[in-house]
């Protein structure tokens, strides 16, 4: 798997579709931080650790009157291209509604948190 990140994010989107309840992917460290990241934010219900064979992160979608929270997930940096901002270049998406979300020197955080501290990184995804 040469984009371990797109593929969480489209299995997250492929469940959404199916109006699943849960969705399972290969567990890492990155993936991990990011769903909690979302989980905060308020755009998926909770995010565990499951031990199986192998480590898996099992991540309990959230829908709100049967349509899911999550209108857009849209990988934004790939490995072939890496989309970097600094903190003054960040523009919020979709007015504010939406967030983006950066790995920065101090973490994963969202746009609004890394305007907040000044710092810039490399924008993973979108989230609308």
């Amino acid at each position: 798997m040469t984009d371990p990140i797109a593929d969480l994010l489209t299995r997250i989107r492929n469940a959404l579709m199916r109006s699943k309840e849960t969705v399972n992917a290969p567990y890492s460290k990155l993936k991990h931080e990011l769903a909690k990241l979302l989980v905060k934010e308020g755009f998926l219900h909770s995010v565990k650790k499951v031990k199986k064979d192998f480590d898996e992160l099992e991540i309990t979608l959230k829908y709100f009157k049967e349509e899911p929270v999550i209108k857009e997930l849209v990988r934004e940096s790939k490995p072939g291209l890496r989309k970097y901002l600094s903190y003054k270049e960040i523009k919020p998406h979709k007015g504010g509604l939406g967030l983006k979300i950066l790995t920065t020197s101090k973490g994963l955080m969202t746009d609004r948190e890394a305007i907040k501290k000044q710092l810039g990184g490399e924008v993973i995804c979108r989230v609308f």
